[in-house]
């Protein structure tokens, strides 16, 4: 099935609302388990970068596992910042979190470089999924905790369908569509593995981590 890309931005105010009420209490918690499984539970970056950011809740969920760090977290779309932001004070992480109104690739951000760089859900938006890596080169050393998680695209429309059915069934119908045109619009893992050779990151591990989801991740090798 070939790729069908979506829009880059969710600036929607509809959009934005539903994703942040959405209930992905299960994906996200599995996420932060995975980045614990790879770098170790005694990982402890005091700066983070997460690329995507959306209603902020993979950085909520950073936040609190590293008390002692600091994140900026950037989105291109506005009205998932204003989430963002009514998130991050009711959870009283204002001192943690940094919000950034910018687009990839060519963000200004506060630090030259991050110990750790996290996204979640953002590769599949990008017309230009170089647009990504080479925002991660830029910040990123050698050393520096990468860990890209997104969908991959079924190989029939017909398994994007029972997807939605399995995991958005019970979902507004403006995340049901969302859901089933971000399967349409991911990449395979051999077109990310493509991707990676293609910016020199040939030492990040690209594995799925269930039916729909899959991850790369690895430390930035040395150049």
């Amino acid at each position: 099935m070939e790729r069908l890309p979506e829009p880059e931005l969710m600036n929607d105010p509809a959009q934005a609302k539903a994703y942040a009420h959405a209930d992905f209490e299960d994906a996200h918690s599995a996420i932060v388990a995975h980045f614990c499984r790879i770098f170790g539970k005694h990982e402890k970056p005091h700066a983070v970068l997460d690329l995507g950011c959306g209603p902020a809740d993979i950085s909520i969920r950073f936040a609190r596992l590293y008390p002692d760090c600091r994140i900026d977290a950037v989105d291109g779309a506005h009205f998932m910042l204003e989430q963002a932001r009514t998130r991050i004070e009711h959870a009283g992480l204002q001192h943690q979190i940094s919000l950034h109104l910018q687009c990839l690739p060519d963000c200004e951000l506060p630090q030259k470089n991050y110990q750790a760089i996290v996204s979640n859900s953002l590769l599949h938006h990008l017309h230009d999924p170089q647009s990504l890596w080479t925002t991660i080169r830029r910040y990123a050393v050698p050393g520096t905790a990468i860990f890209i998680c997104d969908l991959y695209r079924p190989q029939t429309l017909g398994q994007a369908e029972d997807l939605v059915s399995r995991y958005a069934a019970g979902e507004p119908e403006i995340l049901r569509r969302d859901f089933h045109n971000s399967l349409l619009a991911a990449f395979t893992p051999d077109e990310v593995q493509d991707q990676l050779d293609t910016a020199g990151l040939q030492g990040l591990k690209l594995e799925p981590i269930s039916d729909r989801h899959l991850l790369v991740s690895g430390r930035l090798q040395g150049t």
